[in-house]
């Protein structure tokens, strides 16, 4: 993946079809108050997926052309791909965190957004993504970041870190878990850097 350029939603929402396609994303988490092993605190459930492609990234996808704004075609995408769990799912401009656009001849804006969650109404996704309309075919699965750091420095957030990812999304999951305060800023800087030291 090339380099992208933030921009804000205004300038983003410019950047009109069909010169430009648009695609909207999301990071769906829960407070989670577990230990893993009772050493090593969760703090929060967050959702990635695997796709058909074997990279991880988050559900969501392209906002089509009859969707009437942004936040219509990220639902829309994500009651496709989560199945009956997402039934009462909304995402709205209030979950907005950023845009980005690749430096490069692909004209595609990506759109993120972050919607918190309670813990049961996480697992009810997770319960129901087997049962959605894409589930095997362009999603492989729902899978939990570990937003942890073992003892070896390495198991956890900065071996999650060293996946592939599609597009943008792993500095999308970098920032959302920096701005969100979902892993301690120290802990997530060490993470980042731990996969950049690695072969």
């Amino acid at each position: 993946m090339g380099e992208c350029r933030a921009l804000s939603r205004a300038e983003a929402l410019q950047l009109a079809p069909p010169d430009w396609q648009h695609a909207c994303h999301a990071l769906l988490y829960a407070p989670c108050p577990g230990r893993l092993f009772g050493k090593f605190p969760l703090r929060f459930a967050a959702l990635m997926q695997m796709r058909f492609d074997g990279r991880l990234g988050f559900p969501g996808g392209f906002v089509d052309p009859q969707d009437v704004s942004l936040e219509e075609g990220l639902n829309r995408e994500l009651h496709e791909e989560l199945g009956p769990g997402a039934a009462s799912l909304h995402v709205t401009e209030d979950h907005y965190l950023s845009s980005h656009v690749p430096e490069g001849p692909r004209r595609v804006v990506t759109h993120f957004y972050a919607k918190p969650l309670s813990l049961e109404a996480l697992r009810t996704l997770e319960d129901g993504a087997t049962q959605a309309k894409e589930h095997g075919l362009e999603v492989m699965g729902l899978i939990r970041v570990p937003l942890y750091t073992l003892r070896d420095g390495v198991g956890g957030l900065p071996a999650f870190l060293s996946n592939t990812f599609i597009g943008n999304s792993r500095e999308q999951l970098i920032h959302a878990l920096d701005t969100l305060q979902l892993v301690p800023r120290e802990q997530l800087q060490k993470a980042v850097t731990m996969t950049q030291k690695r072969p």
